[in-house]
């Protein structure tokens, strides 16, 4: 899962990180660092520069544009981590990402995401119910299946491992913003949550979508439905602006409620992890400040 924070003193979401296959990634508006545990216990290491059109055209970075580049840049460089260390983990000759890889890729989040738009709609068109009770019904099945969602993967055996590498990101990263010694033992006792992670960006694409969706006119049943699929686009980019508006203003009161519902789900989406998966996410940070200046 990715996971979006800020820089020091910045408010730009700047640095992220990412749970891998028995590894953590870290990133900043610059580089991108992969730490991953090999087979013989040793750290393999790979860095990579990052070159992000937001940042190289002004008109692109505009808000809510800037929005769904990012987005799309963050699935990128994700995807190129999980291959990076499933080749590692797995002892394979590392090979080139290719373009349908990458295209199978987006179009599998593009299916994910129309599950949760397209599912409660029919669900709720089936229940013949209208106005303002259709929203509800609607927005309420949408958050159901969004949270049996999170607390399927949390369970599912194969995958604890990489939401402890979750939880070992974010402890290194909470420890980085409270300027604490970057030793396993200090960064082990910080929380494995984090308001800026993605799991709290995806309750807000939630949030963003009950609301849009509030306010689309009557219309007839194919033309509600592709209204909900037209807007994706708009949903994430509204949300993104959100999520750096929580983290401009994290310590107000207001933004401390707003992220408390994304901070529980992440309570599925990450675990506790061991010192060894710890040694690996501060190792990954703080190569990434060596390069960055974070």
């Amino acid at each position: 899962m990715e996971s979006l924070f800020t820089r020091q003193n910045e408010p730009s979401l700047a640095l992220g990180g990412q749970a891998l296959i028995e590894g953590v990634m870290m990133r900043s508006s610059t580089h991108m660092v992969l730490c991953v545990r090999q087979p013989d216990n040793e750290i393999a290491t790979h860095v990579e520069e990052i070159k992000s059109l937001v940042k190289k055209n002004k008109i692109l970075g505009l808000p809510f544009l800037r929005g769904i580049l990012l987005l799309f840049e963050t699935m990128y460089y994700g995807m190129k981590g999980i291959f990076f260390s499933a080749n590692i983990a797995l002892e394979e000759e590392e090979e080139q990402i290719t373009w349908k890889e990458i295209l199978l890729v987006f179009a599998s989040v593009l299916v994910i995401s129309s599950f949760f738009i397209i599912v409660p709609f029919l669900l709720t068109t089936y229940l013949n119910l209208t106005g303002l009770l259709f929203n509800i019904v609607e927005s309420a099945t949408r958050l159901t299946l969004f949270i049996l969602y999170l607390f399927l993967i949390s369970r599912w055996g194969e995958f604890r491992r990489i939401l402890q590498y979750h939880g070992a990101e974010h402890k290194a990263i909470n420890a980085h913003e409270a300027k604490s010694p970057m030793d396993v033992e200090s960064v082990a006792k910080f929380s494995r949550l984090n308001p800026r992670c993605g799991t709290s960006f995806l309750f807000i694409v939630v949030i963003i979508s009950i609301i849009l969706f509030s306010m689309i006119p009557k219309t007839g049943f194919f033309m509600r439905l592709a209204y909900r699929m037209l807007l994706i686009p708009v949903i994430g980019a509204i949300s993104y602006e959100l999520l750096r508006l929580t983290d401009k203003h994290r310590n107000s009161s207001l933004m401390k409620i707003i992220t408390v519902p994304g901070l529980a789900f992440q309570r599925l989406t990450t675990k506790e992890p061991d010192n060894d998966m710890i040694e690996i996410a501060v190792k990954a940070l703080e190569e990434l400040k060596r390069l960055s200046s974070v």
